[in-house]
């Protein structure tokens, strides 16, 4: 019986091995823009629905953009030196309440995109083997360019690329969430985050003025 499992178990790990092997983190560049370009035309496509109700961004975030979203370790790089003080139980709860959150800030942040060109920078600062910041210009001839910072990071469940954090015109979302979150959770603590994240996860998506007007279709 010996001499029959013991070729099976070595023909199992020599599998898994090569699979390891094989599984290599997929190109990030590659991997934003083919992703980023379906959900810009997603919402492109659906500009008719979206001015109905503005609600179906988050539908198109979810479906689009969430799968290659790191949203884990965002909620935790939010919560940054103040984790520590967040009991366990309620760090599962936080994270998917944060998950939904994050929906509805691409949400907001996405609403003023129309349909106009959006172009990729050529990568200049590879960073790391674990870290990357990706430019893009979302360029509109009525209006100046707006300048978007994808940022992603090695997500080592499925060891590849996901984005963390998205910064609009130099601004960082979690950086800003940070600054938001941080005086409420040291005076009323996780829950009071837990509640505000709930409220805005529940509250209908109120797109830009800019998005309102446009006639773009």
């Amino acid at each position: 019986m010996k001499m029959v499992q013991r070729p099976l178990y070595s023909a199992l790990i020599f599998i898994c091995f090569s699979f390891s092997v094989m599984a290599k983190p997929t190109d990030p560049y590659q991997l934003l823009e083919t992703v980023a370009n379906k959900t810009f035309s997603h919402i492109k496509k659906e500009q008719s629905k979206i001015q109905q109700n503005p609600d179906t961004l988050r539908d198109i975030i979810n479906q689009e953009l969430m799968p290659f979203v790191y949203y884990k370790f965002s909620a935790l790089k939010v919560l940054s030196k103040n984790l520590k003080s967040v009991p366990k139980e309620k760090v599962v709860e936080y994270t998917e309440v944060f998950r939904e959150y994050l929906v509805t800030s691409m949400a907001v942040a996405l609403s003023y995109y129309t349909g106009q060109e959006v172009v990729f920078e050529p990568i200049r600062d590879k960073g790391n083997d674990k870290d990357i910041s990706i430019k893009a210009l979302i360029k509109d001839p009525s209006a100046p360019d707006i300048h978007l910072t994808f940022k992603l990071r090695i997500d080592p469940e499925v060891n590849d690329w996901k984005v963390y954090d998205l910064m609009a015109e130099g601004i960082s979302l979690l950086s800003s969430k940070e600054s938001e979150f941080a005086p409420v959770l040291r005076t009323n603590g996780i829950q009071a985050i837990i509640d505000s994240m709930l409220a805005s996860n529940n509250a209908p998506i109120k797109l830009a003025p800019n998005k309102a007007a446009s006639k773009n279709n």
